[in-house]
């Protein structure tokens, strides 16, 4: 049986839709989601620009969605732990582990935006060894009593975190990784989970990703069966195949023109923990819808033909994968996004074992 979630990644300008309003969508989506089978909710963490600003902190729209619901399990997708002590984020994903009554999946992410790595003061170049400390320490904080904790980066102890994890030893963890098969075998080994996004990235180096995963889980002995992978997509659906297809060239160019917009940046200079990262601006320049669609990196059309897509998608990646999909991007009206999870819930997630 196929796992189906849904994600929410604000791409989307105040003059459009205000913070208000978005983060009202997103709860009732929440809730209809819930309703309708989807197992899973995720957010983002970004900042300061259209690409995602408007979800700084998932844990809080997080415990709201679990103020509202009572099965759908709440992701982070993913927190950042360079940006946050190590203290602090333990202590608030422990926090939201109890108000959802144990519903939570913690996926952690390096980032990648330079402005946001100069707000914080951080280099680039140390994000990868920052990230591997900050999973560390929360890991290690949510399992130990009286933890000293004597890191490249942070030091404390000895502390006991109040609370501990309603899940036991902890909450399910999760790596982002956008491009990396380094990072991808690293979470393998430590028996951590996957998130991977194929917008980012070609099919091949996907392929490349997901099989370093694989190998180095089985390479560790953890049990082949409790790994997870997830694949997230935005998701246009509609009776009229034409029409779904006219949206989502409209919102991915609209998120490709803001996420441009965002690494800008890096098009003037290369980190060492982020090789090929300066080619984003030359992928967002030659962006092709059709293209995308075509190669399975957006799901686009009527319900036959998304479910044609996943099906493709399983047979070349991986029939484990888990799916976390986006129904409403940048400025799409409530009404359409909602009727777009409806529609999927009825005509899609039963070829896939799962019922509306």
């Amino acid at each position: 049986m196929t796992e189906f979630g849904v994600n929410f990644f604000p791409v989307v300008d105040p003059a459009v839709k205000s913070a208000t309003d978005y983060y009202d969508e997103t709860l009732r989506l929440i809730e209809r989601a819930e309703s309708l089978g989807f197992t899973q909710a995720q957010t983002v963490e970004h900042y300061f620009t259209s690409y995602g600003g408007y979800s700084p902190d998932p844990v809080t729209l997080l415990t709201a969605a679990a103020a509202r619901t009572t099965r759908i399990r709440l992701a982070t997708g993913a927190v950042v732990p360079a940006f946050t002590h190590p203290v602090k984020l333990a202590g608030k994903l422990a926090m939201l582990d109890h108000i959802s009554h144990g519903r939570l999946d913690v996926g952690f992410g390096r980032a990648f935006l330079p402005t946001e790595f100069a707000a914080f003061g951080i280099p680039m170049d140390e994000s990868r060894a920052r990230f591997a400390e900050g999973v560390e320490a929360c890991r290690r904080l949510w399992t130990t009593e009286d933890l000293v904790w004597e890191g490249r980066f942070h030091r404390f102890g000895p502390v006991t975190l109040l609370p501990r994890p309603y899940q036991q030893p902890h909450p399910p963890i999760f790596v982002a990784s956008a491009t990396s098969a380094e990072s991808c075998a690293a979470a393998g080994t430590a028996g951590h989970h996957l998130q991977v996004v194929p917008s980012v990235t070609s099919a091949e180096q996907l392929a490349a990703m997901l099989d370093a995963y694989r190998a180095a889980w089985d390479a560790a002995g953890h049990d082949p069966a409790a790994r997870r992978v997830q694949i997230k997509y935005t998701c246009y659906l509609s009776g009229d195949a034409d029409e779904a297809r006219s949206q989502g060239e409209i919102y991915e160019r609209n998120y490709i023109q803001h996420m441009a917009a965002a690494v800008a940046p890096l098009a003037t200079g290369k980190s060492a923990d982020y090789p090929g990262y300066d080619k984003f601006l030359e992928k967002a320049k030659n962006y092709d819808f059709a293209s995308s669609l075509a190669a399975d990196k957006v799901l686009a059309g009527d319900p036959d033909g998304v479910t044609g897509q996943i099906r493709a998608i399983r047979e070349r990646f991986g029939e484990d994968l888990s799916f976390s999909l986006q129904f409403n991007p940048g400025g799409l009206a409530y009404a359409t996004a909602e009727a777009a999870m409806e529609l999927f819930a009825a005509e899609v997630m039963p070829e896939f074992g799962e019922a509306a």
